[in-house]
Protein backbone atom coordinates (compact mmCIF):
# COMPACT_ATOMS: atom_id res chain seq x y z
CA UNK A 1 0.00 0.00 0.00
CA UNK A 2 1.51 3.32 -1.04
CA UNK A 3 2.79 5.48 1.83
CA UNK A 4 2.55 2.52 4.21
CA UNK A 5 4.58 -0.43 2.98
CA UNK A 6 7.62 1.64 2.07
CA UNK A 7 7.63 3.12 5.57
CA UNK A 8 7.71 -0.38 7.11
CA UNK A 9 10.54 -1.83 5.03
CA UNK A 10 12.67 -4.05 7.32
CA UNK A 11 15.88 -3.64 5.31
CA UNK A 12 15.61 0.14 5.37
CA UNK A 13 14.79 -0.03 9.05
CA UNK A 14 17.99 -1.94 9.79
CA UNK A 15 20.02 0.62 7.84
CA UNK A 16 18.55 3.53 9.78
CA UNK A 17 19.06 1.68 13.07
CA UNK A 18 22.73 1.16 12.19
CA UNK A 19 23.04 4.87 11.49
CA UNK A 20 21.38 5.72 14.83
CA UNK A 21 23.76 3.39 16.68
CA UNK A 22 26.76 5.11 15.05
CA UNK A 23 25.36 8.55 15.90
CA UNK A 24 24.78 7.64 19.54
CA UNK A 25 28.33 6.30 19.76
CA UNK A 26 29.69 9.48 18.18
CA UNK A 27 27.91 11.52 20.84
CA UNK A 28 29.61 9.50 23.58
CA UNK A 29 26.32 8.58 25.22
CA UNK A 30 26.05 5.65 27.61
CA UNK A 31 23.23 3.73 29.25
CA UNK A 32 23.99 5.68 32.44
CA UNK A 33 24.02 9.03 30.60
CA UNK A 34 21.77 8.48 27.58
CA UNK A 35 20.61 10.83 24.87
CA UNK A 36 17.07 11.78 25.90
CA UNK A 37 14.60 12.50 23.10
CA UNK A 38 10.96 13.21 23.89
CA UNK A 39 8.13 12.31 21.55
CA UNK A 40 5.34 14.72 22.42
CA UNK A 41 2.49 13.05 20.53
CA UNK A 42 0.51 10.22 22.08
CA UNK A 43 0.14 8.69 18.62
CA UNK A 44 3.93 8.48 18.42
CA UNK A 45 4.10 6.84 21.84
CA UNK A 46 1.59 4.24 20.70
CA UNK A 47 3.54 3.58 17.48
CA UNK A 48 6.84 3.25 19.35
CA UNK A 49 5.43 0.48 21.53
CA UNK A 50 3.36 -1.11 18.78
CA UNK A 51 6.36 -1.54 16.48
CA UNK A 52 8.79 -2.39 19.28
CA UNK A 53 11.12 0.51 18.53
CA UNK A 54 12.00 0.97 22.20
CA UNK A 55 13.42 -2.56 22.18
CA UNK A 56 15.72 -2.20 19.16
CA UNK A 57 17.21 1.24 19.73
CA UNK A 58 20.60 1.55 21.49
CA UNK A 59 20.50 1.46 25.28
CA UNK A 60 22.30 4.80 25.29
CA UNK A 61 19.25 6.38 23.63
CA UNK A 62 16.17 6.96 25.78
CA UNK A 63 12.80 7.83 24.30
CA UNK A 64 10.93 9.96 26.81
CA UNK A 65 7.15 9.89 26.56
CA UNK A 66 5.61 13.35 26.76
CA UNK A 67 2.17 14.81 27.54
CA UNK A 68 0.71 14.26 24.08
CA UNK A 69 -2.37 12.31 25.13
CA UNK A 70 -5.16 14.89 25.63
CA UNK A 71 -7.29 12.50 27.68
CA UNK A 72 -4.34 11.70 29.95
CA UNK A 73 -3.43 15.31 30.73
CA UNK A 74 -7.01 16.17 31.70
CA UNK A 75 -6.96 16.85 35.47
CA UNK A 76 -9.37 15.08 37.77
CA UNK A 77 -11.23 18.29 38.55
CA UNK A 78 -12.28 18.70 34.91
CA UNK A 79 -13.56 15.12 34.87
CA UNK A 80 -15.60 15.97 37.97
CA UNK A 81 -16.97 19.01 36.13
CA UNK A 82 -18.01 16.84 33.18
CA UNK A 83 -19.82 14.45 35.54
CA UNK A 84 -21.57 17.42 37.17
CA UNK A 85 -22.74 18.57 33.74
CA UNK A 86 -24.01 15.08 32.89
CA UNK A 87 -26.07 15.10 36.07
CA UNK A 88 -27.84 18.38 35.22
CA UNK A 89 -31.59 17.81 34.66
CA UNK A 90 -32.38 16.96 31.06
CA UNK A 91 -28.80 17.22 29.82
CA UNK A 92 -27.41 14.88 27.17
CA UNK A 93 -23.63 14.79 27.54
CA UNK A 94 -21.80 13.74 24.37
CA UNK A 95 -18.25 12.47 24.76
CA UNK A 96 -15.53 10.61 22.92
CA UNK A 97 -15.40 7.02 24.12
CA UNK A 98 -11.89 7.09 25.61
CA UNK A 99 -12.93 9.85 28.03
CA UNK A 100 -15.74 7.82 29.62
CA UNK A 101 -13.49 5.75 31.87
CA UNK A 102 -11.05 8.47 32.95
CA UNK A 103 -11.14 8.58 36.75
CA UNK A 104 -12.21 11.70 38.56
CA UNK A 105 -12.12 12.26 42.30
CA UNK A 106 -15.60 10.70 42.27
CA UNK A 107 -17.32 8.59 39.61
CA UNK A 108 -16.22 8.48 35.99
CA UNK A 109 -18.61 9.40 33.20
CA UNK A 110 -19.22 5.70 32.59
CA UNK A 111 -20.19 5.23 36.24
CA UNK A 112 -22.38 8.32 36.06
CA UNK A 113 -24.11 6.81 33.02
CA UNK A 114 -24.67 3.57 34.91
CA UNK A 115 -26.28 5.62 37.69
CA UNK A 116 -28.75 7.20 35.26
CA UNK A 117 -27.01 10.16 33.57
CA UNK A 118 -27.63 10.43 29.83
CA UNK A 119 -24.06 10.12 28.50
CA UNK A 120 -23.72 9.35 24.79
CA UNK A 121 -20.60 8.22 22.92
CA UNK A 122 -19.85 10.24 19.79
CA UNK A 123 -17.09 10.03 17.19
CA UNK A 124 -17.00 13.71 16.18
CA UNK A 125 -18.42 17.06 17.35
CA UNK A 126 -20.83 16.92 14.41
CA UNK A 127 -22.49 13.95 16.12
CA UNK A 128 -23.26 16.19 19.10
CA UNK A 129 -24.82 18.73 16.75
CA UNK A 130 -26.94 15.94 15.26
CA UNK A 131 -28.12 15.02 18.78
CA UNK A 132 -29.08 18.66 19.38
CA UNK A 133 -31.13 18.67 16.19
CA UNK A 134 -32.84 15.40 17.17
CA UNK A 135 -33.64 16.61 20.71
CA UNK A 136 -34.40 20.35 20.41
CA UNK A 137 -36.15 20.29 23.79
CA UNK A 138 -33.01 19.13 25.64
CA UNK A 139 -29.59 20.74 26.15
CA UNK A 140 -26.74 18.75 24.56
CA UNK A 141 -23.26 19.32 26.01
CA UNK A 142 -20.23 18.23 24.00
CA UNK A 143 -17.22 17.29 26.14
CA UNK A 144 -14.57 18.82 23.86
CA UNK A 145 -11.05 17.42 24.19
CA UNK A 146 -7.81 17.51 22.28
CA UNK A 147 -4.97 19.61 20.92
CA UNK A 148 -5.13 21.66 17.73
CA UNK A 149 -5.79 18.33 15.98
CA UNK A 150 -9.43 18.18 17.11
CA UNK A 151 -10.14 21.83 17.95
CA UNK A 152 -10.90 22.78 14.31
CA UNK A 153 -13.69 20.17 14.16
CA UNK A 154 -15.27 21.67 17.28
CA UNK A 155 -14.90 25.15 15.81
CA UNK A 156 -16.49 24.18 12.50
CA UNK A 157 -19.36 22.47 14.34
CA UNK A 158 -20.09 25.66 16.30
CA UNK A 159 -19.94 27.74 13.13
CA UNK A 160 -22.50 25.37 11.62
CA UNK A 161 -24.68 25.53 14.75
CA UNK A 162 -24.56 29.34 14.60
CA UNK A 163 -25.53 29.31 10.92
CA UNK A 164 -28.49 27.00 11.61
CA UNK A 165 -29.63 28.92 14.69
CA UNK A 166 -29.31 25.87 16.96
CA UNK A 167 -30.00 26.98 20.54
CA UNK A 168 -29.52 23.81 22.59
CA UNK A 169 -25.90 22.83 21.79
CA UNK A 170 -23.21 23.65 24.34
CA UNK A 171 -19.49 22.95 24.49
CA UNK A 172 -17.49 22.14 27.61
CA UNK A 173 -14.13 23.15 26.19
CA UNK A 174 -11.01 21.30 27.32
CA UNK A 175 -9.07 21.95 24.13
CA UNK A 176 -5.37 22.58 24.70
CA UNK A 177 -2.46 23.90 22.65
CA UNK A 178 1.03 22.57 22.02
CA UNK A 179 3.32 25.63 22.15
CA UNK A 180 2.77 26.56 25.83
CA UNK A 181 3.18 22.86 26.67
CA UNK A 182 6.58 22.66 25.00
CA UNK A 183 7.64 25.82 26.78
CA UNK A 184 6.63 24.35 30.16
CA UNK A 185 8.59 21.16 29.42
CA UNK A 186 11.68 23.10 28.41
CA UNK A 187 11.49 25.18 31.60
CA UNK A 188 11.38 22.02 33.75
CA UNK A 189 14.94 21.41 35.05
CA UNK A 190 14.15 17.78 35.87
CA UNK A 191 13.82 16.69 32.24
CA UNK A 192 17.18 17.51 30.59
CA UNK A 193 15.97 16.86 27.06
CA UNK A 194 18.31 16.66 24.07
CA UNK A 195 15.65 16.87 21.38
CA UNK A 196 12.00 16.52 20.42
CA UNK A 197 10.18 14.33 17.96
CA UNK A 198 7.47 16.83 17.14
CA UNK A 199 3.78 15.95 16.73
CA UNK A 200 2.54 15.05 13.26
CA UNK A 201 -1.21 15.59 13.53
CA UNK A 202 -1.00 18.90 15.41
CA UNK A 203 1.61 20.15 12.94
CA UNK A 204 -0.67 19.36 10.01
CA UNK A 205 -2.93 22.07 11.45
CA UNK A 206 -0.50 24.67 12.83
CA UNK A 207 2.53 23.99 10.59
CA UNK A 208 6.17 23.98 11.66
CA UNK A 209 6.68 27.73 12.09
CA UNK A 210 5.33 27.96 15.69
CA UNK A 211 8.11 25.66 16.95
CA UNK A 212 10.93 28.04 16.03
CA UNK A 213 11.36 29.19 19.64
CA UNK A 214 12.32 25.64 20.73
CA UNK A 215 15.52 25.82 18.69
CA UNK A 216 16.15 29.55 18.80
CA UNK A 217 15.57 30.22 22.48
CA UNK A 218 16.36 26.87 24.08
CA UNK A 219 18.83 25.40 21.60
CA UNK A 220 16.94 22.09 21.36
CA UNK A 221 16.40 20.31 18.02
CA UNK A 222 12.84 19.46 17.00
CA UNK A 223 11.88 17.21 14.07
CA UNK A 224 8.22 16.86 13.12
CA UNK A 225 7.57 13.18 12.40
CA UNK A 226 5.11 10.85 10.76
CA UNK A 227 3.76 7.76 12.48
CA UNK A 228 5.21 4.78 10.63
CA UNK A 229 8.32 2.97 11.97
CA UNK A 230 10.67 4.48 9.40
CA UNK A 231 9.17 7.94 9.98
CA UNK A 232 10.08 7.73 13.63
CA UNK A 233 13.52 6.19 13.07
CA UNK A 234 14.43 8.81 10.48
CA UNK A 235 13.21 11.61 12.77
CA UNK A 236 15.36 10.29 15.61
CA UNK A 237 18.37 10.14 13.28
CA UNK A 238 17.69 13.74 12.21
CA UNK A 239 17.63 14.91 15.84
CA UNK A 240 20.87 13.04 16.56
CA UNK A 241 22.58 14.54 13.52
CA UNK A 242 21.76 18.01 14.74
CA UNK A 243 23.35 17.16 18.08
CA UNK A 244 26.48 15.89 16.32
CA UNK A 245 26.66 19.02 14.15
CA UNK A 246 26.19 21.26 17.19
CA UNK A 247 23.12 23.00 15.76
CA UNK A 248 19.45 23.32 16.73
CA UNK A 249 16.80 23.64 14.07
CA UNK A 250 13.17 22.82 13.41
CA UNK A 251 13.05 20.20 10.66
CA UNK A 252 10.12 18.51 8.97
CA UNK A 253 10.38 14.78 8.29
CA UNK A 254 6.62 14.50 7.65
CA UNK A 255 6.72 16.55 4.46
CA UNK A 256 4.04 14.44 2.76
CA UNK A 257 1.46 15.85 5.21
CA UNK A 258 2.86 18.87 7.09
CA UNK A 259 3.70 22.29 5.65
CA UNK A 260 5.37 25.31 7.18
CA UNK A 261 2.20 27.37 7.41
CA UNK A 262 -0.26 24.67 8.44
CA UNK A 263 -3.90 24.53 7.35
CA UNK A 264 -5.25 28.08 6.82
CA UNK A 265 -8.93 27.04 6.87
CA UNK A 266 -8.56 25.14 10.15
CA UNK A 267 -6.60 27.99 11.74
CA UNK A 268 -9.22 30.53 10.63
CA UNK A 269 -12.06 28.48 12.14
CA UNK A 270 -10.19 28.16 15.43
CA UNK A 271 -9.43 31.89 15.51
CA UNK A 272 -13.12 32.71 15.04
CA UNK A 273 -14.39 30.39 17.77
CA UNK A 274 -11.63 30.11 20.37
CA UNK A 275 -9.34 32.31 22.41
CA UNK A 276 -6.66 31.44 24.96
CA UNK A 277 -7.64 30.99 28.58
CA UNK A 278 -5.49 32.89 31.10
CA UNK A 279 -4.35 29.50 32.39
CA UNK A 280 -5.39 25.87 32.28
CA UNK A 281 -4.55 22.98 34.58
CA UNK A 282 -2.72 19.93 33.22
CA UNK A 283 -2.24 16.63 34.95
CA UNK A 284 1.45 16.44 35.84
CA UNK A 285 2.28 19.95 34.69
CA UNK A 286 -0.04 22.06 36.85
CA UNK A 287 -1.32 25.41 35.61
CA UNK A 288 0.14 26.48 32.27
CA UNK A 289 -0.60 30.04 31.12
CA UNK A 290 -2.51 30.45 27.83
CA UNK A 291 -2.51 26.69 27.19
CA UNK A 292 -6.26 26.09 27.12
CA UNK A 293 -8.93 27.32 24.72
CA UNK A 294 -12.25 28.89 25.64
CA UNK A 295 -15.06 30.22 23.46
CA UNK A 296 -14.89 33.80 22.25
CA UNK A 297 -17.57 36.34 23.16
CA UNK A 298 -19.27 35.72 19.81
CA UNK A 299 -19.90 32.10 20.80
CA UNK A 300 -20.51 32.66 24.53
CA UNK A 301 -24.09 31.36 24.24
CA UNK A 302 -22.68 27.93 23.37
CA UNK A 303 -20.37 27.84 26.42
CA UNK A 304 -21.44 25.14 28.90
CA UNK A 305 -19.42 26.76 31.68
CA UNK A 306 -21.49 29.93 31.34
CA UNK A 307 -24.82 28.18 30.88
CA UNK A 308 -24.59 25.63 33.72
CA UNK A 309 -23.28 25.54 37.27
CA UNK A 310 -19.88 23.85 37.05
CA UNK A 311 -18.01 23.15 40.32
CA UNK A 312 -14.60 24.12 38.92
CA UNK A 313 -12.73 22.52 41.80
CA UNK A 314 -9.20 21.13 41.58
CA UNK A 315 -8.60 17.57 42.79
CA UNK A 316 -5.31 15.80 43.51
CA UNK A 317 -4.48 12.45 41.90
CA UNK A 318 -4.44 9.34 44.11
CA UNK A 319 -1.10 9.00 45.87
CA UNK A 320 -0.46 5.59 44.34
CA UNK A 321 -0.77 6.95 40.80
CA UNK A 322 2.28 8.49 39.13
CA UNK A 323 0.55 9.31 35.86
CA UNK A 324 1.58 12.94 36.18
CA UNK A 325 5.28 12.06 36.32
CA UNK A 326 4.89 9.69 33.37
CA UNK A 327 3.28 12.50 31.38
CA UNK A 328 6.24 14.84 31.79
CA UNK A 329 8.77 12.09 31.08
CA UNK A 330 10.20 12.11 34.60
CA UNK A 331 9.67 8.34 34.87
CA UNK A 332 8.85 5.49 32.51
CA UNK A 333 5.49 3.69 32.85
CA UNK A 334 7.03 0.58 34.41
CA UNK A 335 8.65 2.74 37.09
CA UNK A 336 5.21 3.34 38.62
CA UNK A 337 4.69 0.98 41.54
CA UNK A 338 1.10 0.13 40.59
CA UNK A 339 1.76 -0.38 36.85
CA UNK A 340 0.27 -3.68 35.70
CA UNK A 341 -0.83 -4.70 39.20
CA UNK A 342 -3.40 -2.45 40.84
CA UNK A 343 -3.50 -0.27 37.73
CA UNK A 344 -4.48 -1.97 34.46
CA UNK A 345 -6.70 -0.94 31.51
CA UNK A 346 -9.55 -2.88 33.16
CA UNK A 347 -9.03 -1.21 36.56
CA UNK A 348 -7.26 2.09 35.84
CA UNK A 349 -6.12 4.29 38.68
CA UNK A 350 -4.74 6.98 36.39
CA UNK A 351 -5.69 8.37 32.99
CA UNK A 352 -2.45 7.15 31.35
CA UNK A 353 -3.81 3.60 31.57
CA UNK A 354 -7.17 4.50 30.02
CA UNK A 355 -6.62 6.16 26.67
CA UNK A 356 -5.25 4.27 23.68
CA UNK A 357 -2.66 7.06 23.39
CA UNK A 358 -1.61 6.82 27.02
CA UNK A 359 1.98 5.70 27.62
CA UNK A 360 0.98 3.26 30.37
CA UNK A 361 -1.77 1.69 28.25
CA UNK A 362 0.61 1.36 25.27
CA UNK A 363 3.34 -0.28 27.32
CA UNK A 364 0.86 -2.56 29.06
CA UNK A 365 -0.59 -3.67 25.72
CA UNK A 366 2.60 -4.14 23.75
CA UNK A 367 5.21 -4.62 26.47
CA UNK A 368 8.82 -4.82 25.43
CA UNK A 369 12.24 -5.50 26.91
CA UNK A 370 12.63 -2.00 28.30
Amino acid sequence: MKFVDEFRDPALGRRVLARIAAQVEALGATAQAPVRIMEVCGGHTHAIFRYGLNGVLPEALMLVHGPGCPVCVLPMGRVDDAVALARQPGVILASFGDALRVPGSGPSLMQARAAGADVRTVYAPADALALAREHPERPVVFFALGFETTAPATALTLLQAEAEGVENLFVFSNHITIVPTLRALLENPELRLHGFVGPGHVSAVIGTRPYAFVAERYGVPLVVSGFEPLDLLQSIAMVLQQRIDGVARVENQYIRVVGEGGNPQALAAMAAVFEARPSFEWRGLGLIPSSGLQLTARFARFDAERRFAVPGQRAADPRACQCGRVLIGAIQPRDCKVFGTACTPETPIGACMVSAEGACAAEYRYGGPR
